[in-house]
C-alpha cells in the first residue's frame, strides 16, 4: 500500500523523497536498483534550454493572513494557542499551531511567522489561517483580547507561497533568492515547521512576483499542492479539521510540531493535557488510499472493517486520496466506506514515514 502512494506521487511529480528533520534524504533510485544521488540543482542560466525548474511555487488563495502587533502580542498568544510563543522569540521564524474552543477542540490550524526585519507599517507577527474562517478568527481574537495592547488587521495586500522541490534532487536548505540589484526580497522565506516533507512558506506582497524573487522556480496549479498533502497525510484547512470537532491530538498536532505540554494555561487545555499524560490516543488522522474518486464520496461517512466494526470516518480528500479518522486498532485492515449508491468502497489506510516514533501512539 505504502508503496503504492509513493509510486503515485513520483508520477505526479510531487515532492516524496524528504525525510524527516535531521533523517538523511531518501534519493530515488536508479534503473540499476542502486540509490542515486543527484547533484544540486542547477540554476536557470545553467539549465539546460527547456529543463524544468526544480522548484515548484503554489500561490495558496486557500489560506488568509493576519497582522498582530503591539507591546502584549506575544503574551496575548501564549494564551490562546496550543504552542508556546517563547520558540518564536528564541530561535524559530514560523511556529505551529491550533486555538482550541473550551472543550479542547479545533477551531483553527494556523501558522504564525515572526519578521526578521520589520518596517513601518509591517511589525509583529503574522498569522495565516484557512481563508473561509478569517472573519470568524479576527471576531475570537478580538473577543479574549479584552484590553491588552494588541492590534488585529487582515492583511489582503500580502501573498502566501507554498514552496515544493520538484523531486528528491534538491538539497538546499533554502531556496536561492535572486541576487539581481534592486530586487525587493521576500516578507518572509522559512521552511515549513510542520514537516520537511511541506518544503517552504514564502509570503509576499500581493504585487510581487516569485519567478522575480526566486532564481529557479516554476508557478504550478494549488491543485497538486493539495494531492502532496493528502499523499503525505497532513491536514489543514476546516476541511481536514472541522471546528468544534476535531481533537488536536487525534489530528497529530505532536507530529507536526504544534504543541507545547510544558507551557502555562491556554484555551482548551486541559483535556489535551489529560490525554497526553494518560497516553490513550485510540484513533489518528491518516492518509487513505479510495478505490473511488473522494469527490463521489460524502466527507462523514463512515469505515468499517470487513466484519462490519466501526474503524473511523472520511474526512476529506482528493481524486483517489484523503484523510480519515481512522482506529488504530483497525488501521492495517482492508477497510470499506458505504457510498451514497449503495456500493462499497475500498479504503486502505497507511502510517505516514515522517512520524515521529511516539512511545505513548497506541496501535
Amino acid at each position: 500500500m505504502r508503496a503504492a502512494l509513493v509510486l503515485r506521487v513520483v508520477r505526479a511529480g510531487l515532492l516524496c523523497g524528504l525525510s524527516r528533520a535531521g533523517a538523511t534524504p531518501r534519493w530515488i533510485s536508479s534503473s540499476s536498483g542502486e540509490p542515486e544521488k543527484p547533484g544540486p540543482p542547477q540554476s536557470a542560466a545553467a539549465r539546460p534550454h527547456g529543463a524544468p525548474a526544480p522548484l515548484w511555487c503554489f500561490r495558496l488563495a486557500c489560506r488568509a493572513l493576519l497582522q498582530l502587533h503591539g507591546a502584549d502580542t506575544a503574551a496575548f498568544l501564549q494564551g490562546v494557542i496550543t504552542n508556546d510563543m517563547a520558540l518564536l522569540e528564541e530561535d524559530l521564524q514560523a511556529l505551529y499551531a491550533h486555538m482550541l474552543n473550551v472543550q479542547g477542540r479545533t477551531l483553527y490550524d494556523i501558522i504564525i511567522y515572526r519578521l526578521k526585519e520589520p518596517s513601518d507599517d509591517l511589525s509583529g507577527v503574522l498569522l495565516e489561517c484557512d481563508s473561509s474562517v478569517l472573519d470568524s478568527m479576527t471576531r475570537h481574537l478580538k473577543v479574549y483580547k479584552i484590553r491588552r495592547k494588541v492590534t488585529v488587521t487582515p492583511r489582503d495586500d500580502l501573498s502566501l507561497w507554498a514552496l515544493l522541490p520538484r523531486n528528491s534532487a534538491w538539497d538546499r536548505l533554502q531556496p536561492p533568492l535572486t541576487t539581481e540589484e534592486g530586487r525587493e526580497k521576500p516578507l518572509v522565506l522559512v521552511q515549513d515547521p510542520r514537516t520537511e516533507l511541506m518544503g517552504w512558506r514564502m509570503i509576499t506582497s500581493s504585487t510581487q512576483n516569485p519567478a522575480e524573487l526566486l532564481t529557479d522556480c516554476e508557478q504550478a496549479d494549488t491543485e497538486q499542492y493539495h494531492q502532496h498533502r493528502y499523499t503525505i497525510g497532513l491536514p489543514e484547512g476546516v476541511g481536514d479539521l472541522p471546528a468544534g470537532e476535531a481533537l488536536p491530538l487525534e489530528s497529530n498536532l505532536v507530529f507536526m510540531n504544534g504543541i507545547s505540554f510544558s507551557k502555562g494555561c491556554y484555551i482548551g487545555q486541559e483535556l489535551t493535557a489529560r490525554t497526553h499524560h494518560t497516553g490513550v490516543v485510540r484513533k489518528r488522522l491518516m492518509p487513505l488510499s479510495l478505490s473511488v474518486p473522494a469527490e463521489s464520496l460524502q466527507p462523514g461517512g463512515a469505515l468499517e472493517t470487513a466484519g462490519g466494526k466501526p474503524a473511523g470516518k472520511l474526512r476529506a480528500g482528493m481524486g483517489q486520496l484523503g484523510l480519515g479518522l481512522v482506529r488504530l486498532v483497525h488501521a492495517n485492515e482492508p477497510l470499506t466506506l458505504r457510498a451514497s449508491t449503495q456500493t462499497s468502497v475500498t479504503v486502505h489506510a497507511a502510517e505516514p514515514d515522517w512520524w515521529t516514533k511516539d512511545s505513548k501512539v497506541n496501535k
